[in-house]
């Protein structure tokens, strides 16, 4: 379904807890509200569409990846990026990795781990700082 994108910046800044489960309906709302929003935007963390749960969506070339209590576990090359986000105005500059470790559980609740660069990695490194309540 699609959701409504969340604004309010104090439940933003709140730090989401871990996924279970019973949230593997939120990988299917994001999916369905990443692709409304498909011109202006390439990834969402649930609580965008204002739920506070460890879970995002990545937009890696062809797929829309759903990451379940991702987690970083490696980081290489950092540098500055200039980036937009859906739930705030305007552009803010932040420090990204060219190259990142990620692990995660899948839809199918196994856990997975991807080696990501460029601009796939500042996806994903975006909507982990959602999930810890950093606002870019």
């Amino acid at each position: 379904m699609i959701k409504p994108i969340n604004h309010d910046q104090i439940l933003l800044q709140q730090r989401a807890i871990p996924a279970t489960k019973q949230d593997l309906n939120v990988g299917i709302d994001l999916k369905d509200t990443l692709n409304a929003h498909q011109a202006e935007c390439i990834g969402m963390a649930a609580n965008m569409i204002g739920i506070n749960k460890a879970i995002i969506i990545a937009s890696l070339g062809p797929i829309n990846m759903v990451m379940y209590n991702p987690q970083i576990t490696q980081k290489q090359e950092p540098y500055q990026a200039t980036e937009g986000c859906l739930s705030l105005p305007g552009k803010r500059v932040a420090t990204r990795y060219r190259q990142i470790k990620v692990t995660f559980r899948d839809q199918d609740w196994r856990l997975q781990t991807l080696q990501l660069s460029d601009i796939a990695a500042e996806i994903v490194q975006h909507e982990i700082d959602h999930l810890n309540g950093i606002l870019i």
